[in-house]
This record gives structure tokens, sequence and C-alpha cells, in this order.
């Protein structure tokens, strides 16, 4: 049975991650800080499908934890065939008023950590000749965002290093993909703090489910890339490059402030 690494296990597209593999005869380990929560899908997910499971439960904000993560899988003997980074968050504000600690936080855990874990398990991968590597982004990874400045960089730095690895690695038979959900049914609004009047004007809601099924789809197929939502979420990650910059920014801005 292949074994699949799931940061942010713990809730929206992660935990549907993690339900969907399981339901595939994949043994699972899932990260999340939450050691209640992981318990308690590790559980429901052994019960139901008789898969292994293994919980981590770490905060991949702090610095080191992924070292943690890493030496669990080295002691237990798992090799992870694929690898899902998709923990991060995201926080709305004008950036000179916002948080100084949570921004790099968010940096951490979005950039600093999701290479870190790739950094990690992906020679493993090589020496095998086999592998997968799904790095969760969004589609604000098209263009920078007004008040979501630090949230929309992390995630286009996360698209372009998918991008490259993808391009490096296929002559080794490792899989990598970038996938860029548009607005998804979780609790990223409320945790980013938005404004219930942004947060109410967005329309084309995925569900996590839905994101995991075209997701890998997508890497069964694959593709660098795979952009999840509607007409108009597509349409967002074209219109960025035929906009004239200032011009998109002047719009954004005027978009998402509260």
């Amino acid at each position: 049975m292949s074994t699949a690494l799931i940061t942010g296990a713990s809730g929206g597209i992660g935990k549907a991650f993690a339900e969907e593999l399981a339901a595939q005869n994949y043994n699972l380990v899932l990260v999340a800080r939450s050691e209640n929560k992981l318990n308690e899908l590790a559980k429901q997910l052994q019960q139901k499908f008789q898969v292994k499971v293994d919980v981590i439960a770490k905060d991949l904000t702090e610095i080191g934890t992924t070292n943690a993560v890493f030496d669990f899988t080295i002691q237990k003997e798992l090799t992870i065939d694929l690898l899902i980074n998709n923990a991060g968050f995201g926080d709305y504000g004008d950036f000179a008023e916002t948080d100084e600690e949570r921004q790099i936080k968010m940096i951490q855990l979005n950039i600093l950590a999701l290479v870190d874990l790739t950094h990690k398990y992906l020679p493993l991968m090589r020496e095998r000749r086999s592998g997968s590597i799904i790095n969760v982004s969004s589609i604000a990874a098209f263009q920078p965002m007004p008040y979501l400045s630090v949230y929309s960089a992390s995630k286009a730095f996360v698209r372009n290093f998918s991008q490259a690895l993808w391009a490096e690695n296929r002559k080794y038979g490792i899989r990598v993909l970038v996938s860029c959900p548009g607005p998804t049914e979780t609790e990223f609004f409320t945790e980013a703090k938005f404004p219930p009047t942004l947060a109410n004007k967005t329309n084309q809601i995925s569900t996590p489910e839905e994101v995991v099924q075209e997701t890998l789809k997508a890497l069964e197929r694959g593709d660098s890339t795979v952009v999840i939502g509607g007409l108009s979420t597509h349409f967002i990650t074209k219109v960025a490059g035929f906009v004239p910059r200032e011009t998109l920014l002047n719009l954004l801005e005027k978009q998402f402030k509260a």
C-alpha cells in the first residue's frame, strides 16, 4: 500500500484529501496542530477503510517542526509516496497595520515549511524514481492582492516553485503538481479575518471534495498546474497577463478595500 503525508489535515481541503485517499487504500500520515481533531479523523478512517493512519500533532509555523515530522516518518520506516503540502493561512488587512508576528508565521507555514518538507522527501523519491508531490496554492497566486499582500505573494512563490520542480523532476518519474483553487468552503475567510461584506461577495464556491477530485485527476494526467473553480475563477487567472499592472492593482485595491 502507498502512503500519503498530508499537512493541514484536520479540516477543509486537507481532511478531504485524507478521506479520499483512504478510500483509495492509501495509508496516511496526518499533520496539523489539533491533536484531538487528528485522532478523531484517524479513528474514523481506520474503522471505515481499514488503513493505517499515523498522527503528528505539530504547529508548522514553529521553526524545527518539519524536522520532527521527517524524523517521525524515518523512525517509523514509512515510505512517503505522496506528499501533500496543504497547510496554510491568510490574513486580511493593510500590511502596515497588521500583526508582524502573524505575517512571519504565514511565511513560515505557507513557504518555509512547504519548501523544507519538499526538500526532505524529494531526494528519497528520486532514489526510488517514483513519488508525487502536491502543493496547494490559490488563485491568489496569479496577481498581487492588496490587503492580502503576504498571502498572495506566498502563494505566487508556491506556484512558481512547484512549476519549476515539475520541470526538474519529470525525468526521475516524479510528478509535481500545484493546485490553485478558487474560493472554497473552508474556514479560510474566517481565519483570515475577512470583512463579512467582502466574504459575502464570493460566488462560485467549490467544496473541498471538488478541489480534491480535480487535483487528483490533474496529478494523474501529469499536469504541472490545475486551477479549480468556475468561469470567473479561470478568468481571474488569465486577465492579469493582459491588463497593465498599475490598472490591475488599482482595480484590486478598490475591490478588496473594506
